[in-house]
Parts: structure tokens; C-alpha cells; sequence
């Protein structure tokens, strides 16, 4: 009997531990799912799981692929070039002004031969209102790779800097040529002169008006192109010719022609490209690292050391600016107006970009004076390659337009940019595709249907023939420009943004959004990395009555494995995201 009793109360004492228990577990699963408005697990289907139960629809996701090498857990597989889901707009991912969280898991793959693209979006482009979440590699900016695998997440309602902040001049500068962001820091390349004794130099971005010079990697007057490969931060050199850019000849007799490396702050010479005396174009393809020539015709694998492989030009022509896009490499040229495209073995011509008749005109340093001639005119040379809406995008000189590629051979005009001659860098930054340009230094924001918007000019300098504003990179939440003949580099905002400046890790990663009360903050698998400049939330209303798109955006379609995608109606806390990240 007594034996019985111990029993009873052993068996009574666990059952209201194990009360207890169960009780605290559910409360932390309620916690858990407290403003839990949208939840797609992505594992056999596209449904909501959340209370909210949001409807969906399914343009080619494949839900029930298996997960990377087979693992049986699956993961939704988004190819990269169609695919994506919608989710009807609801008031339910609405979050206002108020705050809220967007965690997901994501797979990429280590070698990419496309970009990596939106993750979730909920944007209005006409009234840019909205927040955006993507993951963007941003080549063929007028030769540089200036972000590879970076996020960047966003909030808009319409709001922009009234001005462009100047960042100062990188030492002696004339012109910043290349800009990249690598492993957390923004870098610059430069053209400061026209003499022997004038060389290219890079520069780091310490703060405001401060640059760090990490010297000239060698005796050609000009740093051009740069990219972010494989850990370490890659430079071409070349002898710049600036009488091209309406200033005095060039005198310096030194050929650039070279890739050099950054290794622990000393520059690495990795070997001359043959026959060229410029670089241009650098960029990641399926791992491996190409480049292209500047006044030349050139186009070369690295072959480790000092080695490179030549792969020969198209048709003979100059290859220019390069930029991956749906599995290929695609390269502007200088000889004419037309964009070409290699699939790892050989090129194809996707057509040319377009004529203008018009009246024609010369510079004279004021303003374009009309001849009395009219004739049609034909663009000659393409600058820079980008990225909107899932589609390749290409600036053109002299007509000033930029032109969208819808595939085989049919290049359409998106419009021209102001009164400006030459289009040059592109980059896409929260929700929206900008472009530099010459004569003028301005920079334009396109609003789809063949409307640019200028949001300012950066280079002011006076009795010039040109100005330009030719490179760009997304830094800091920030869109940079580097300038000619100023020398400067400026910065905008456009909304509110946060960016992770460094190479997002291959492989499953778990990213956490979070908008909480006056700060946009960046996590990954579980931990901070990035938090945005203090803002006055009312300010901010991403209110809109578009759709959710998962895998889809203003920028690009999604290429790789997603499960899991929560959107809370609240900011989660950092033990909240670790918690998510751990599971």
C-alpha cells in the first residue's frame, strides 16, 4: 500500500511538471506566432500556413524539389529566369508605419551564372511605396563588378535627398573610374593625371571626405575596372587617353594592360593581358574571373598566376563592360551599337541598340549648338550593362538612351535621359533602376514607360567640355557616384535602406528583415550585421496595394532554393531571430 502511494504521487509530480511544461512551450509558441501574418513553409507547396491564410499563386516555383545533393527536408527551387510566387495584397501585409520582420531560408550556389535576385518584395514602382529585400550582384557598371552577393533591404514612401552628399576627392583625382564594395568596405580607382609621373591609384572609403590610399598598383595613369572574387579584391589598370573626355592628350607612355590583386594591403601583378594596353571589364562567371580589354579587342579567362587564356573577341570587336545574366556573360562594345553574348564557349550577337534621327549639334561647352545638318545617326558605343524587372538593360552613347533587352535579337528603348549624349553606370538601389550620364554629371531615375526622372547632378566643375557621372555602387544603404573631371565621389538616399557590404556566404543561410520603430537592421543566421541610420517612422508609410512576390521584384528574379519565408507584423527581438535561425 505504501508502496502504491509513492508510486502515485511520483506519477501525480511528473504530470504537473509535464503540465507545466507543455503550458510554457505553448506559450512560447504563441509568442512565437504573435502577429505571425504570413508563413510559406515551401516544402511540397505554396500556401499560407498562417492564420492569415493569404492566397497564392505559383508561376513555375518548383515546391517540391529536392533540397541541395538530395536532402530529403526540400526547399522550393526558383530557377531564375520566370519563376516566383505572388500573394494577393491583403490588409493583413500591411504594415503601415508600424513595425515588422521578414525571416526566410535561402540556398545559394558557391559558382553562379546568373544573379541571385529579390527575395520578397511588396513595392508600388509608380508611387514608390513599399519595402524590398534583394540579394544583388551589380556588373557591367561602366567596367567595374561593384556589389556581388549583397543585401540589401529597403522601405520607400516617395522620399528622396534633396541632395547629392560629396564623399571628397580620393587624393589627386581627376576621375574615378572603378568602384566595388568588398568585405565590408567601399573601394575606388582612379585616373589622376596625364603624365609619366601621374598613376592610377585605389582608395578606401573611412568616412566622410576621407579616403585611405592603398597606393598605385602600377605606373599606368589609370585604375578602371575592379571585382570582388574569390576573397580578395581584383584591379585592372590602363593608360587612359583623356582627350576622349575633352581634356588635354594623354602624355604618359606607360601601357596599363594588367590585373593585379590585393593581398594583406601589398598589390599582386597577375601578368599582362597580350596585346592590350587597357582593362576594362572584370567579372565572376561560374567561378571564375574573365576580363576585357580597353582600346583593344580582348577577352581572357584567369588561368591562376600569371596566366591568362584568351577567348577571342566577337567578330573582331571590342568587348567592353561585362555582366552575368540567365547563364551567360554579356558584353558591350565600343565599336558599335550592339551587345553580345557568351555562353562559356561562344559569342552571339543579340542585336544592335537602336538609331536616332535627329538634327545634329556640337559642344560648346555651355551648350549643344545646332548645325543645320539633320541625318540619322546610329549608336556607336554601349558603356554599361544592369539589371530591372528580370531584364538586361544597356547605356548608349550618343543618342542617351538606355535600351532593354527582350531576348533574341530585339533590343527596346526604355527612353532617353533629359537632353544627356552618353549613358554610363547603372545600378539598381531600393526599388529602383539609376543611371549616370555626360555631358552634364546627372543622374536619372527611371519610372518605367520611358520616363527618367533627374535626381541631380554630381560633377559641377566649370569650363569643361564634359562632366560624367561613370561609376556607381550601393554602399552603406547608400547609392554612390564616382565623377569626371571633379574628381569627387557623392553619395544619395533614396527612402530608407540597410545593406550587408559583404559577400553573402553559399550554401543555406537564414535572413532576417527587421523594421523596428526608427531603424532598418540586417541579420544573418541569427546574428546582426548591418543597422541602418536612425529615421522618423511616421515618415514612412510603405502602405500599397500591389502583391507580395516571393523570389520577384523591381530587380531581378530569385536563382536558387528558398523555405520557410515568415512575415511578422511586428519586430522580432535579436533572441527571436537567433530562436528562428537555430530551428
Amino acid at each position: 500500500m505504501r508502496v502504491k502511494i509513492v508510486r502515485d504521487k511520483l506519477i501525480g509530480c511528473i504530470g504537473l511538471f509535464a503540465g507545466i511544461l507543455l503550458t510554457d512551450m505553448g506559450s512560447n509558441l504563441r509568442a512565437e506566432e504573435h502577429n505571425l501574418t504570413g508563413h510559406w513553409k515551401l516544402q511540397g507547396d505554396a500556401l499560407d500556413s498562417s492564420a492569415s491564410n493569404n492566397k497564392s499563386l505559383n508561376y513555375g516555383v518548383d515546391v517540391k524539389a529536392a533540397g541541395p545533393k538530395g536532402q530529403k527536408n526540400g526547399a522550393a527551387y526558383f530557377e531564375g529566369t520566370k519563376s516566383y510566387i505572388e500573394i494577393k495584397h491583403s490588409q493583413s501585409l500591411e504594415p503601415g508605419t508600424g513595425d515588422f520582420t521578414i525571416s526566410l531560408w535561402i540556398h545559394t550556389e558557391e559558382k553562379m551564372d546568373d544573379n541571385l535576385g529579390d527575395l520578397i518584395t511588396k513595392y508600388d514602382p509608380e508611387t514608390r511605396k513599399g519595402f524590398n529585400l534583394s540579394l544583388v550582384n551589380h556588373a557591367g557598371v561602366t567596367g567595374s563588378q561593384a556589389n556581388y552577393r549583397n543585401l540589401q533591404f529597403g522601405i520607400d514612401d516617395g522620399k528622396q535627398s534633396a541632395e547629392w552628399h560629396d564623399e571628397g576627392r580620393p587624393g589627386k583625382s581627376i576621375f574615378v573610374h572603378s568602384m566595388a564594395v568588398h568585405e565590408g568596405d567601399l573601394y575606388v580607382g582612379t585616373v589622376e593625371g596625364r603624365t609619366n609621373t601621374d598613376q592610377g591609384h585605389v582608395y578606401r572609403y573611412k568616412e566622410s571626405s576621407e579616403w585611405e590610399d592603398l597606393g598605385a598598383p602600377w605606373k599606368s595613369n589609370g585604375v578602371t575596372s575592379m571585382a570582388s572574387f574569390n576573397g580578395k579584391l581584383y584591379v585592372g589598370v590602363s593608360r587612359v587617353l583623356l582627350h576622349y573626355s575633352g581634356l588635354k592628350p594623354t602624355l604618359s607612355h606607360h601601357i596599363g594592360g594588367k590585373v593585379f590583386r590585393l593581398d594583406d594591403g601589398k598589390w599582386t601583378d597577375l601578368g599582362q593581358l597580350l596585346g592590350l594596353d587597357g582593362v576594362n571589364g572584370l567579372v565572376n562567371f561560374k567561378g571564375e574571373l574573365y576580363a576585357t580589354g580597353f582600346y583593344q579587342p580582348g577577352f581572357f579567362r584567369y588561368a591562376g598566376g600569371k596566366k591568362w587564356q584568351a577567348m577571342g573577341s566577337p567578330e573582331g570587336l571590342r568587348t567592353e563592360a561585362l555582366a552575368v545574366h540567365n547563364g551567360s556573360i554579356y558584353a558591350t562594345t565600343y565599336d558599335e551599337g550592339s551587345v553580345f553574348r557568351f555562353d562559356g564557349k561562344d559569342w552571339h550577337r543579340t542585336g544592335s541598340l537602336g538609331t536616332a534621327s535627329r538634327t545634329q549639334a556640337y559642344w560648346d561647352g555651355k551648350k549643344w549648338v545646332p548645325t543645320g545638318l539633320k541625318g540619322e545617326q546610329t549608336g556607336t558605343q554601349v558603356y554599361s550593362l544592369g539589371l530591372h524587372q528580370g531584364k538586361l538593360v544597356a547605356g548608349t552613347w550618343p543618342e542617351g538612351k538606355v535600351y532593354r533587352y527582350d531576348g533574341g535579337k530585339n533590343w527596346q528603348s526604355t527612353g532617353r535621359l533629359g537632353e544627356e549624349q552618353e549613358i554610363m553606370g547603372s545600378n539598381h538601389y531600393n526599388g529602383k533602376l539609376y543611371a549616370g550620364s555626360l555631358p552634364l554629371a546627372e543622374i536619372f531615375r527611371y519610372d518605367g514607360d520611358e520616363q527618367w526622372k533627374s535626381v541631380g547632378r554630381v560633377d559641377f566643375t566649370k569650363d569643361v567640355i564634359f562632366r560624367r557621372a561613370f561609376s556607381m555602387a550601393v554602399f552603406k544603404g547608400r547609392l554612390f557616384s564616382g565623377t569626371f573631371p571633379s574628381g569627387h565621389v557623392r553619395s544619395f538616399e533614396a527612402g530608407k535602406c540597410v545593406t550587408y557590404d559583404s559577400e553573402l556566404e553559399s550554401g543555406w543561410r537564414h535572413i532576417t528583415a527587421v523594421k523596428e520603430a526608427s531603424r532598418l537592421k540586417l541579420y544573418i543566421d541569427g546574428k546582426q550585421v548591418a543597422v541602418s541610420d536612425e529615421f522618423d517612422a511616421k515618415d514612412f508609410d510603405v502602405t500599397n496595394d500591389s502583391p507580395l512576390l516571393i523570389g520577384f521584384g523591381q530587380y531581378d528574379y530569385f536563382k536558387g532554393r528558398m523555405r520557410d519565408v515568415r512575415l511578422y507584423k511586428r519586430a522580432l527581438s535579436a533572441q527571436e531571430v537567433a530562436t528562428n535561425a537555430g530551428s
